[in-house]
């Protein structure tokens, strides 16, 4: 009876906005009030590559995160390491992380993550000082992952707009230098600009460059044997505009780069993101490379009328009428 309660209460938070950030924290209230934790990291993820963005947290080392982040991307359990919906605990006793962690009290760290069969959506670690998480607690948690993962990709659903809703910005990529610790040594002009608006911050303050932390740290683990996902993320900073971040090694630097995501990209997170087939996404490309219906069936291997089907069935699922709606979600800016 409870936790049908608590599913109940967690759908009601979840209806409240289609907006990533105000969705995870009325989920993280609603959670709050059946199981207690002091701190909390919520980081999206590239649906495709599993590395994190958009963090919403309250931690008590963030004038230490690029090392935490590094840890947590190169622990033996990573949020990749456990099946999704599973709760985890992610702090191996005696490793760095556990030690890193110490440095600022007694915590139980537990972990979920949100993934269906279109892809990765996001991660949640939930902490506890002073006290474990109980198991029916642990259980309690994993009832969220069905419901979550499927807000979470509506939400990314709802950031691809029409060409003429997306306000144009610079189109110059932004390079940032990272040392191996993570410390920005350089960044070129604009990387303030970019980064704010990758994690929206107050002017008076400089912007937390958390999405280099998170492909730098990726990269670290790509080159530790530990995971071989690319270590690029790509995220929506405003409705329509897709941004990809990608890091990669030059000399002992590590160089980070945002820019636009490409158009071929942009369409496949788009399907992605709105739960198309594989065969769907196959003409959803295509068709926004130019194909007409004709083309798509010999391009496919297809009946002309089998083609008009899948349309059908992605027009339900991304609630457009017509090829020409659904070209300008596809293609936005």
């Amino acid at each position: 009876m409870f936790r049908d309660t608590f599913v109940a209460g967690l759908h009601r938070s979840l209806a409240i906005s289609e907006d990533d950030r105000n969705l995870r924290r009325a989920a993280v209230e609603q959670i709050r009030r059946s199981i207690p934790f002091g701190a909390f990291a919520w980081l999206l993820t590239d649906p495709e590559t599993t590395v994190g963005n958009a963090p919403l947290a309250e931690v008590p080392c963030l004038d230490q995160l690029s090392r935490l982040v590094a840890l947590r991307y190169t622990s033996a359990r990573r949020w990749t390491s456990v099946a999704p919906g599973v709760p985890h605990r992610p702090v191996v006793p005696s490793s760095e992380l556990a030690q890193f962690l110490a440095g600022f009290g007694k915590y139980d760290v537990v972990s979920l993550a949100f993934a269906d069969r279109f892809g990765w959506w996001g991660f949640l670690d939930l902490w506890r000082e002073g006290g474990e998480f109980r198991a029916e607690e642990m259980e309690l948690l994993g009832a969220l992952a069905e419901p979550v993962t499927a807000a979470l990709r509506m939400s990314r659903a709802a950031m691809f707009v029409p060409s003429d809703c997306v306000r144009e910005r610079g189109s110059d990529p932004v390079v940032l230098l990272l040392d191996r610790d993570l410390a920005v040594r350089r960044q070129t002009l604009g990387a303030e600009v970019a980064l704010r608006a990758l994690l929206p911050t107050e002017e008076s303050r400089r912007p937390i460059p958390a999405a280099a932390y998170n492909v730098a740290a990726q990269l670290l683990a790509v080159q530790a044997g530990i995971d071989a996902h690319l270590p690029l993320s790509r995220t929506v900073v405003a409705p329509g505009e897709w941004i990809s971040v990608q890091a990669a090694w030059l000399d002992e630097d590590i160089a980070v780069t945002i820019g636009p995501v490409e158009q071929r990209e942009r369409w496949l997170l788009f399907c992605r993101a709105h739960g198309l087939s594989d065969r769907e996404t196959d003409v959803v490309v295509h068709l926004a490379e130019g194909d007409d219906t004709r083309a798509l069936a010999a391009r496919l291997h297809l009946s002309e009328h089998t083609i008009q089907d899948h349309l059908k069935a992605t027009f339900a699922k991304t609630g457009v009428r017509s090829r020409r709606e659904l070209l300008a979600l596809a293609r936005g800016g």
